[in-house]
């Protein structure tokens, strides 16, 4: 397959941009105008990249990411600030965190310069699909894959980096908080598998415990860890936080939860705030325990949890204004949109 072979002759039939009201955005699928695409084959650089059109993709029913899951995927957006500028957060981090899983399923990935002029021309080329200031964010999805034909296990001998885009809400318009339940049968990841990178195949085996988890009203669910089944780990696609008597908790990055940005960037913010952060292996007994507990995540933010439900015993926690998440996540939020001034250097405009 080639650069000009993998954009498809028919119309996507998704919802346009151009039917979107802004005030109605939700986490969906709206495709853009473009979406930028990269060729590498049989181990040699990768071509030039160019924009195309968004349209449906073509691939050999041999590809190595339709028999192998040999794909990773990132997620980040751009956001509108109020005086009209476009700006990412921490891309670089992105390109890190892709690079780090591509090693681990041989896949050739992009330089953190070429990642980001990437980036760069994708948002530029839809430009007019990024929200108006405080409607929402222009959500960016990198997804690097094996896509040339191959049957016997190993790595395709081509590979295919795409960037598509799509806006979307505010997280917060479906509501200020979470109520998750505790899976203790389903662990997310295993020691020495990949739940420290975004590999596609991480996200398909929890849909089943999540589907459970909603059809009870909960919003999502906590996940245990596989050795002992007696630590959290994460939520289906975003990290978990505890506070207890003001000293922040988190588990570490240990080789099974993925290096959030946004965890990342809450940890820092957390800190300049003289809050006490503990990375640490964080008992579900101590959940039960705490004060707060709230999520991070590109698509969440930061967003507090109301309760966690083990069993039949729901846990009730502190929410609202006066909360520690609430103190994070606005000023995570002003960085990201250009209210405050970045002083931490996090934020990268498009121009």
């Amino acid at each position: 397959m080639t650069s000009e072979s993998i954009v498809h002759s028919h119309e996507a039939d998704e919802k346009h941009v151009d039917a979107m009201n802004w005030d109605e955005l939700e986490f969906g699928v709206i495709p853009t105008d473009y979406m930028y695409i990269r060729i590498c084959s049989d181990g040699e650089n990768f071509s030039q990249g160019h924009l195309a059109p968004y349209r449906k993709i073509e691939l050999s029913p041999f590809a190595g990411i339709l028999n192998y899951g040999q794909g990773i995927l990132e997620g980040l957006k751009a956001i509108r600030t109020k005086d009209g500028r476009i700006q990412l957060f921490r891309p670089e981090e992105n390109a890190l965190r892709m690079k780090m899983g591509a090693e681990r399923l041989c896949v050739p990935c992009l330089s953190t310069e070429q990642f980001l002029a990437a980036l760069k021309q994708a948002v530029l080329a839809n430009k007019r699909c990024v929200p108006p200031p405080g409607k929402g964010s222009l959500y960016i999805r990198p997804l690097l894959m094996g896509s040339g034909a191959v049957l016997g296990i190993g790595p395709a001998p081509e590979c295919t980096f795409l960037i598509f885009t799509s806006p979307i809400g505010n997280w917060y318009k479906c509501g200020p908080s979470m109520n998750l339940y505790v899976e203790n049968e389903v662990p997310r990841a295993t020691p020495g598998g990949t739940g420290a990178i975004k590999s596609i195949t991480n996200y398909s085996p929890v849909f089943e415990a999540v589907n459970k988890a909603k059809a009870k009203g909960f919003t999502d669910v906590l996940f245990l860890d596989a050795a002992t089944g007696k630590n959290v780990e994460e939520v289906s696609s975003c990290n978990v936080f505890i506070v207890k008597d003001n000293v922040i908790l988190t588990p570490p990055t240990n080789g099974t939860i993925l290096p959030g940005v946004t965890r990342k960037s809450i940890i820092e913010i957390a800190l300049h705030l003289k809050y006490k952060v503990e990375e640490r292996d964080v008992p579900l007994m101590d959940v039960l325990t705490a004060d707060e507990v709230f999520c991070t995540g590109t698509a969440v933010g930061v967003t507090a949890v109301a309760s966690v439900t083990l069993h039949d015993k729901r846990v009730e926690y502190r929410t609202g204004e006066k909360s520690i998440s609430q103190k994070l996540r606005v000023m995570l939020t002003e960085i990201q949109t250009g209210v405050v001034e970045d002083k931490m250097g996090w934020t990268m405009q498009i121009r």
